[in-house]
């Protein structure tokens, strides 16, 4: 049996942004919803979802430019799934990011809000990140099938980023306007030569292949760390993998730290696998006031240096405004500390951090960083938080004065939210990349707690993802 064909609409008016950053507009009286289209594009669409209540397409034909369309900058708008904002102004993209964090607390959570502080935007919005990490695929995305069918067989190769919804599709990079140099010219490097010398690239179907990622980190003091993932047909082929090194460190003297990994694996995770140091440092390192934060291959670290530092100083004004004037200083719990950068960046404030995180080489990262900027009121211990963070672990430590959270985009274990409301923290702050489950968390909080501030922070212009930091006060009850 056919599948029922899909609709093609023509001359649709594009009303509003809508969510995930889709162009919002209605078809006799049914929501559609239009990926890379903006307020005041007339567009004809093709439908390639129908559900109960609303569609959603993109744009086939771009029929009236919108008066507040902008140019994309980057040559691979519209075919890579990163910096979809690119065509509209970056004030409506802090407008409509701001929108969404109040929506989602107040729709989600059912929260009450004080008034909502004006989101921080970013002073970069290219060259922002100092982390990319790219793919090599033996069959790279191709628009059309007579151009698959036509290319020569090295032209199949690809190095960079998957395709939004394929797995088994890399889209080839040869520009990219995320991270300054020598980002595009390493990658672009390391294809060339791995063409040259015949290095297989990876078969993302049948997992196997020679060359897999590249890891690329710049920092804002102006290092490059470099880690190259190999497949497990470099473990038996180590002149291979260092002839590529060798040609690496002698094209690029400014790399600070080239690591390598062979990666057996059907995922790309290398957070269970050794990272081999191959030349200079075993880390590179971040500057925030007085403070260096080590950086190693697995550690985790904001991707936009700069608004790293702002989400962080929001943080410590919160925590700050929760000190009173009088001693003792407070017990300060980071839970999902990662390097311990806030922790440690709020440790002047604090009797006592104690910082919590998943990844133990994190936890190492973060005690380093502790010796290296001479802080001694810090503890850091690794472990699944729902695990480590307990009643006893508690009565062990000390009882948390202020908790700060910084979770993963999937919020807190409910028992994590159970031993929080059972510790009582006079104050709170939460930190989230995904408001919606932000929100969901703040609701169990609610009848203990009262919100104070909510500051929401731009890390990734151009696309739809917002940080946001809300504080929250014990109730008087």
């Amino acid at each position: 049996m056919s599948r029922k064909k899909k609709p093609f609409l023509e001359g649709v008016k594009i009303e509003a942004v809508a969510a995930e950053g889709n162009g919002l507009a209605h078809i006799d009286g049914q929501v559609l919803f239009v990926s890379q289209a903006v307020p005041g594009d007339i567009v004809d669409v093709q439908v390639n979802k129908v559900r109960r209540g609303y569609m959603g397409g993109y744009v086939k034909n771009l029929v009236q430019s919108s008066p507040i369309r902008e140019k994309p900058f980057c040559p691979h708008y519209g075919v890579c799934g990163g910096c979809t904002w690119q065509v509209l102004p970056y004030s409506m993209q802090l407008e409509f990011k701001q929108r969404q964090v109040i929506d989602q607390l107040t729709r989600i959570g059912h929260l009450t809000l004080p008034e909502v502080s004006p989101i921080l935007g970013s002073e970069k919005t290219e060259y922002y990140r100092n982390k990319l990490e790219y793919t090599f695929s033996n069959r790279r995305w191709v628009i059309s099938a007579d151009e698959a069918e036509n290319i020569p067989e090295n032209d199949r190769l690809g190095l960079g980023f998957h395709i939004g919804g394929h797995f088994d599709k890399v889209l080839d990079i040869e520009d990219c306007h995320l991270q300054r140099e020598p980002s595009n010219a390493i990658r672009l490097f390391v294809k060339k030569y791995a063409i040259e010398n015949g290095l297989s690239f990876f078969d993302l179907r049948e997992s196997h292949g020679f060359m897999r990622n590249l890891m690329i980190r710049t920092t804002s003091t102006g290092q490059v760390m470099v880690l190259v993932a190999f497949g497990a047909e470099a473990e038996s082929a180590q002149e291979k993998v260092n002839a590529l090194l060798d040609a690496l460190v002698t094209n690029f003297p400014q790399i600070d730290s080239l690591h390598y990994v062979i990666n057996p694996k059907c995922n790309d995770a290398i957070g269970d696998l050794k990272c081999t140091l191959y030349h200079g440092d075993e880390a590179v390192y971040e500057q925030m006031e007085t403070l260096r934060f080590k950086i190693g291959p697995k550690s985790f670290y904001q991707t936009n240096s700069e608004q790293a530092y702002r989400l962080y100083s929001v943080v410590r004004d919160f925590v700050r405004e929760g000190i009173s004037g009088t001693l003792p200083a407070p017990v300060i719990y980071d839970l999902y500390t990662g390097t311990g950068t806030i922790a440690l960046f709020l440790s002047s404030m604090a009797s006592k951090v104690i910082g919590i995180e998943y990844v133990p080489e994190a936890i190492e990262d973060a005690k380093s960083n502790a010796r290296v900027n001479g802080i001694i009121n810090s503890e850091f211990f690794a472990g699944d938080m729902k695990d480590v963070l307990s009643r006893d672990f508690i009565a062990q430590h000390g009882h948390p004065d202020i908790v700060v959270l910084d979770p993963p985009r999937a919020g807190i274990h409910p028992d994590v939210a159970a031993v929080l409301m059972e510790a009582d923290p006079d104050r709170m702050v939460y930190v989230s990349c995904n408001p919606a489950t932000q929100a969901r968390d703040l609701a169990i909080f609610s009848n203990k707690y009262d919100i104070l501030h909510v500051q929401s922070v731009d890390m990734f212009p151009h696309t739809t993802h917002v940080e946001n930091v809300v504080s929250l006060k014990k109730k008087n009850i």
